[in-house]
């Protein structure tokens, strides 16, 4: 018998490639339509700059956030050197402020982190599997939902009476999947009737196979639209905890410097910086990760562009 010989067809790709190919130039378009989206640039702005503060707070802080300063006492009014005076402890307001965004943005992004991939595989299991077991699953969430998540996560973290940082971001992740899994579980109940995952069947495809290699990637930009949205209450909640003085009393962030000017009376001791900044502060972030979330979802989802 005569060898066969295999033929190189000039120019051919390998099917990774392919993909590679057409996953970059899906990234490159929704670059273009992200800058060309005035909503999305104004939460994208909003959110380098804070991440800049996050990032430099070494650099431009003037003080250590948890140092008293040699030159002044406690409850400082603002003036000079410390444009929002110092605190009880004689603690610099202003580099708080600063400090205080690694901690805000540190604790929104990983718990919505872990709200996300909680929710995801909960909802990818749910919707793909169907049957009782989705039924089981959907009850159980209907639970949760009916549950306030600010109250949940109040009544968890007392419950817990002490948490560290990593405490904080699993009580407020563990406590916020609900939504994510409800989002999800509609998106794979739509895909998995598209042709691709009848083709995949078809062909022999594992239910795993179609799961993680065709409908999850068409899921995920939907998934990430919702994390970023998930981020935002995510810095809420860590602030309300802090507030309720129910997080981590030595790590410096804004719902912590709030709840020290609320109990030190800073409306009337002539220190309305001290609690309206952070207050601002909160109030901006999260409208940048509204914002920008907003416009990814309107952006990735094509029935949205068209309403």
């Amino acid at each position: 018998m005569g060898t066969v010989d295999v033929v190189k067809v000039p120019g051919a790709i390998s099917p990774f490639r392919a993909r590679a190919t057409v996953v970059s130039r899906r990234m490159q378009d929704i670059g273009l339509q992200v800058f060309h989206n005035k909503t999305a640039m104004a939460g994208l702005i909003i959110l380098l700059f804070f991440t800049f503060l996050a990032v430099a707070a070494p650099l431009i802080a003037p003080y250590s956030p948890l140092t008293a300063v040699p030159d002044v006492g406690p409850l400082t009014l603002p003036g000079g050197v410390h444009p929002f005076g110092t605190n009880q402890f004689g603690y610099d307001i202003y580099s708080q402020v600063i400090w205080g965004t690694q901690i805000s943005l540190l604790v929104g992004v990983l718990a919505a982190g872990v709200a996300s991939v909680i929710g995801t595989a909960v909802g990818l299991i749910s919707g793909f599997v169907g049957g009782w077991i989705d039924e089981v699953i959907m009850r159980f969430n209907d639970v949760v939902l009916s549950i306030p998540w600010l109250v949940l996560m109040i009544v968890v973290a007392a419950r817990l009476n002490y948490l560290d940082l990593a405490g904080i971001i699993l009580v407020i992740g563990l406590t916020g999947w609900s939504v994510t899994a409800r989002v999800v579980r509609s998106q794979v109940l739509s895909l998995k009737e598209r042709m691709f995952v009848e083709r995949g069947r078809m062909i022999g495809s594992s239910n795993a196979h179609i799961l993680l290699r065709h409908i999850f990637p068409n899921a995920f930009p939907l998934i990430f639209a919702n994390t970023i949205l998930t981020v935002a209450i995510s810095i809420l909640s860590e602030s309300v905890l802090a507030f309720l003085n129910l997080s981590v009393k030595s790590n410096v962030s804004w719902g912590r410097i709030i709840a020290e000017a609320y109990q030190h009376d800073a409306l009337t001791i002539g220190m309305a910086a001290w609690i309206i900044v952070p207050g601002l502060c909160i109030v901006f972030l999260v409208f940048g990760f509204y914002l920008f979330g907003y416009a990814l979802d309107e952006i990735l989802n094509p029935r949205l562009r068209r309403r």
